[in-house]
């Protein structure tokens, strides 16, 4: 194991482990008696952390392979050489840590905030006695993260420096800023995983899997990209026509659309946006365009906060981490849309009635992954073979719903 002192490994009982998290609980409170966590290579196999704070504690080297930290806070661990083997660390707060040198192999680390975390390779000199450091005795080598389940996690400008990842599932996973260099991907899954500004300098990803996965500015000139199929892969270009080259432009599209709503065709005209790509425009907070075609449209993080598309025609759009809060989505065509990620908080997806007629929502095969729909209005939506794994449903209405199929495993809130 990665981390393991050549010395056998203290054990510590259930009962000093709670004392241990007391008295940690106390110091980070400031309260009389409050003491650092100090976990320097303990065997903690399989113990139950979940939900705990263990903020800023040091558990240098050691030993929780199969350990219950879901939830756990984590924020400024020293966690350098600790085998983290299979693991459960779904939900955990580790903003911060040090996991230098650790082994993540099989950790389940979904949904995690990783945010600004060192995983680079690691070695730490123990203190020796009267306080000094002695030459480095524990040689800790690549942080391993071979089969980790990464999927939604908070990598943003983390350090995975020379990382050991292959076949590691990032799917969804935000890296923006995040230090690849040298890093081994061989066989990960980077499907829709957000990679701006990456350094990807010398990476290995032969045979990863990057479906949908956007590269934007990430340094990829050096990186190994063998098998990889890189088709709908987005870059800082445009995926089609950009919305800077439409004619008329698109403030006045959207005002020649409001007119032919308004006089049922007679004047303005229809606004056209099937297949360009809207990254970079305007926010469209509030704006009104019922009956609007943006089939396989880039809409990626846009303000569409009360936007109105009742109607619209958005089969294959890729609206990932987009803003809906509110959006009036009633009776739109969002087959096969990409939603992962998307606040469609108290959105109107509901069926909408036109005379005696009836049009459902339809979200068949649209990818919902983590997306937020708290209290939104899906009744009678066709979610048939949709992906809801991670969504916030609480109080969203789905009666009458289409879930042939649907994949629907919700968040905890």
């Amino acid at each position: 194991m990665a981390g393991r002192s050549p010395k056998r490994l203290r054990r510590l009982s259930h009962i000093e482990l709670a004392d241990v998290m007391r008295t940690h609980q106390d110091y980070l409170l400031g309260r009389p008696g409050g003491l650092r966590a100090q976990l320097v290579q303990y065997d903690l196999t399989g113990m139950l952390l979940a939900g705990g704070n263990l903020k800023d504690a040091d558990l240098t080297g050691s030993d929780l392979a199969d350990a219950d930290l879901t939830d756990c806070v984590l924020d400024g661990a020293t966690l350098s050489g600790a085998n983290l083997a299979d693991a459960n660390l779904e939900g955990a707060r580790m903003v911060g840590i040090d996991l230098r040198g650790a082994s993540l192999n099989g950790a389940r680390l979904r949904n995690v905030n990783l945010q600004r975390a060192d995983l680079r390779d690691g070695s730490v000199a123990p203190p020796a006695k009267g306080g000094c450091l002695t030459a480095i005795t524990m040689q800790f080598g690549p942080t391993r993260l071979e089969r980790a389940d990464l999927t939604g996690a908070d990598l943003r400008d983390a350090d995975l420096t020379a990382v050991v990842a292959t076949q590691a599932d990032f799917t969804d996973a935000d890296l923006q800023g995040a230090n690849l260099a040298r890093a081994n991907l061989r066989g990960a899954t980077l499907a829709g995983a957000r990679l701006d500004g990456a350094r990807l300098d010398h990476a290995d990803l032969t045979g990863a899997d990057l479906t949908h996965a956007m590269l934007g500015s990430a340094s990829t000139a050096t990186a190994t990209l063998d098998g990889c199929d890189l088709s709908t892969v987005l870059t800082d270009l445009p995926r089609g026509r950009s919305f800077r080259d439409l004619d008329p432009p698109l403030a006045q599209g959207i005002a020649d659309h409001l007119r032919w709503a308004a006089s049922n065709g007679a004047e303005g005209a229809p606004l056209l946006l099937d297949g360009v790509d809207l990254r970079g425009a305007p926010d469209l907070r509030d704006v009104k365009l019922p009956g609007l075609s943006a089939e396989a449209a880039v809409f990626i993080g846009l303000d569409l906060t009360r936007a109105s598309l009742v109607g619209a025609r958005l089969k294959g759009a890729d609206l990932r981490n987009c803003i809906l809060k509110g959006a009036d989505l009633r009776g739109a065509n969002l087959e096969s849309a990409r939603l992962n990620g998307a606040d469609l908080r108290d959105a109107r997806l509901g069926p909408l009635q036109s005379g005696e007629r009836s049009y459902a929502t339809n979200l068949r095969d649209a990818l919902l992954r983590r997306a937020d729909l708290r209290g939104a209005d899906l009744r009678s939506a066709r979610l048939t073979a949709a992906d809801l794994t991670g969504a916030a449903l609480f109080k969203a209405k789905l009666d009458d719903c289409d879930l042939t199929g649907a994949r629907i495993t919700p968040t905890k809130t």
